[in-house]
C-alpha cells in the first residue's frame, strides 16, 4: 500500500523485534510503523527501548487492537499515534504525515477509547515496585499467606500493602481493586 505514496520511501519490514533493531542499526526512518504483536515480542516491549535507543524516530502504531489496556500502554511508551489496520487507506496516510510532523494521531474509530486512556493515565495513582508485585499476585487470586510466602515477607507486611492498595485505588475489596486496576491498565 505504501509503495506507491506521495512522498512516502519504505525503508524495511521486519518481521520480529530481533530483526527490527537489525535492522534500525542500518536504517532509522523517520516514522516507524510498530504492530503490538509481534513474533518474539509484544509491541509494548518495544517501544520504550525504540524511544529511548531512536529518540528522534515516531512511532505509529499499526495494529488490530483497539481496548483501552493496549491503547493506554502504547501511549505510556512514546508511541505519537495509533491506526487500526481495519482502517482506509486514507486514514493511515494521515496519520504517517501527521506524526511526521511530530503531531499526535489517532484512528477516528479509536479516538473516545484514546481520551478515556488519556483521561485515565492523569488519574492513575503510583505504585510502589512491591506494590505493583503485590497487585499482580492479589490478581492471580492468591491469599496474603500465600503472596507473603511467595515474597518472603510477613503477612503483616502484606495485609500493609494491600491495604495502601484499596487506599490508593479508591475501592473496598478484592474484587473491586481488580477491576479498577485493569481499568486503569495497571494489570492485564
Amino acid at each position: 500500500m505504501l509503495q506507491h505514496a506521495a512522498n512516502i520511501k519504505v525503508t524495511g519490514t521486519y518481521h520480529s523485534g530481533k530483526e527490527l533493531f537489525n535492522g534500525l542499526k542500518e536504517h532509522q526512518p523517520d516514522v516507524l510503523l510498530l504492530d503490538i504483536q509481534m513474533h518474539d515480542q509484544m509491541g509494548d516491549e518495544i517501544a520504550p527501548m525504540l524511544t529511548r535507543n531512536y529518540p528522534d524516530m515516531k512511532i505509529l502504531v499499526l495494529s488490530n487492537m483497539e481496548q483501552e489496556y493496549y491503547i493506554k500502554t502504547m501511549l505510556n511508551n512514546g508511541v505519537t499515534g495509533y491506526v487500526l489496520k481495519s482502517s482506509d487507506e486514507s486514514i493511515l496516510l494521515e496519520a504517517i504525515r501527521t506524526v511526521n510532523q511530530g503531531i499526535q494521531y489517532f484512528d477516528p474509530v479509536i479516538r473516545k477509547q484514546v481520551a478515556k486512556a488519556q483521561q485515565n493515565i492523569s488519574k492513575s495513582p503510583t505504585l510502589t515496585r512491591r506494590e505493583k508485585e503485590i497487585l499482580d499476585l492479589i490478581a492471580a487470586d492468591l491469599s496474603s499467606n500465600e503472596i507473603a510466602e511467595k515474597l518472603f515477607l510477613s503477612k503483616r507486611t502484606v495485609d500493609n500493602h494491600r491495604l495502601n492498595l484499596l487506599l490508593k485505588l479508591d475501592v473496598k475489596g478484592s474484587a473491586s481493586l481488580i477491576k479498577k486496576a485493569m481499568d486503569l491498565g495497571l494489570i492485564k
